[in-house]
């Protein structure tokens, strides 16, 4: 029979001990930071862990290009598995990836199986062959707000403002937008669609009704060809849902990663209660 103190430990999950891994792998936003509105509440329930392998103006990425390499997906995965194996070491790992951070994270779970435990694709890229990246043209044109505006279902509302500044301070830097529009270059027209079906590991794919850089049509039919996979549409949802749908994503996410029998579509009483069993680590 629970007690009073259970119900309050359900809602403060104990501090000590070791959490399962959560890595959180962003897209083309390029910093970590982009996690703002998710990283806080999924600490409660996981290690979380954000590589920053995308740096436009950092030296990684130059030093890179100075000896003629390409910044594409191959080195994203490398670098990724660098960071989790030499500075995490605490397999395996839950992932949570936005836009190209889906294209990595797939080519991951194919390559490294025995690393990923499940997985959560954010309208990830390289589900089809047809999609618009706003922000090249946003970089090359300096146009801030044509960028917000496609990313964003509602972006007066979703955009931070101290977001918004970090790319007024970037568009103009040179090294920046040369590692940015090089980085575009070489990953956009790498497609995860013919792997999907080697992913082993249970993985949702959540796409915005209203994404107007990945088809949400195609992306349901990309999540069919995953063997343990679900889908979820979100409405009134653009490119973006962890910041647009944030409470709805963050719930959703510990649902799907610690639920013995995740679903893709929890109800709402399963999203806020749910969560808070004292979870085991679920491979």
């Amino acid at each position: 029979m629970p007690t009073p103190l259970d119900w309050l430990s359900r809602i403060r999950p104990t501090g000590y001990g070791r959490k399962p891994s959560l890595v959180l792998v962003n897209g083309l936003a390029e910093q970590p930071e982009s996690w703002y509105r998710n990283h806080r509440y999924w600490r409660r329930f996981f290690d979380v862990f954000m590589p920053n392998i995308l740096v436009y103006d950092g030296d990684a990425i130059h030093e890179r290009l100075q000896r003629k390499q390409q910044i594409n997906v191959e080195y994203l995965v490398d670098q990724l598995h660098l960071y989790l194996t030499h500075f995490v070491q605490q397999p395996p790992y839950h992932f949570v990836a936005s836009s190209l951070g889906g294209k990595v994270t797939v080519e991951f779970a194919v390559k490294y199986p025995h690393l990923c435990n499940r997985i959560v694709l954010l309208c990830p890229s390289g589900m089809g062959e047809d999609e618009r990246l706003p922000i090249v043209e946003g970089v090359r044109k300096n146009d801030m707000k044509a960028l917000v505006e496609s990313v964003f279902y509602n972006p007066y509302r979703h955009a931070d403002s101290e977001l918004v500044k970090f790319y007024k301070r970037s568009f103009p830097n040179r090294r920046w937008q040369v590692g940015m529009l090089k980085t575009v270059q070489h990953t956009k027209a790498h497609s995860v669609r013919s792997k999907l079906h080697q992913v082993m590991a249970p993985t949702l794919l959540v796409s915005g009704a209203n994404d107007r850089i990945c088809d949400p049509q195609v992306a349901a039919e990309a999540a069919k060809d995953l063997p343990r996979g679900q889908f979820l549409l979100l409405p009134r949802c653009g490119h973006a849902p962890q910041i647009e749908k944030a409470w709805e994503i963050n719930r959703l996410v510990v649902h799907f990663l610690t639920h013995p029998k995740p679903t893709s579509k929890p109800g709402f009483w399963q999203l806020l209660l749910g969560n808070l069993r004292k979870r085991k680590k679920i491979p």
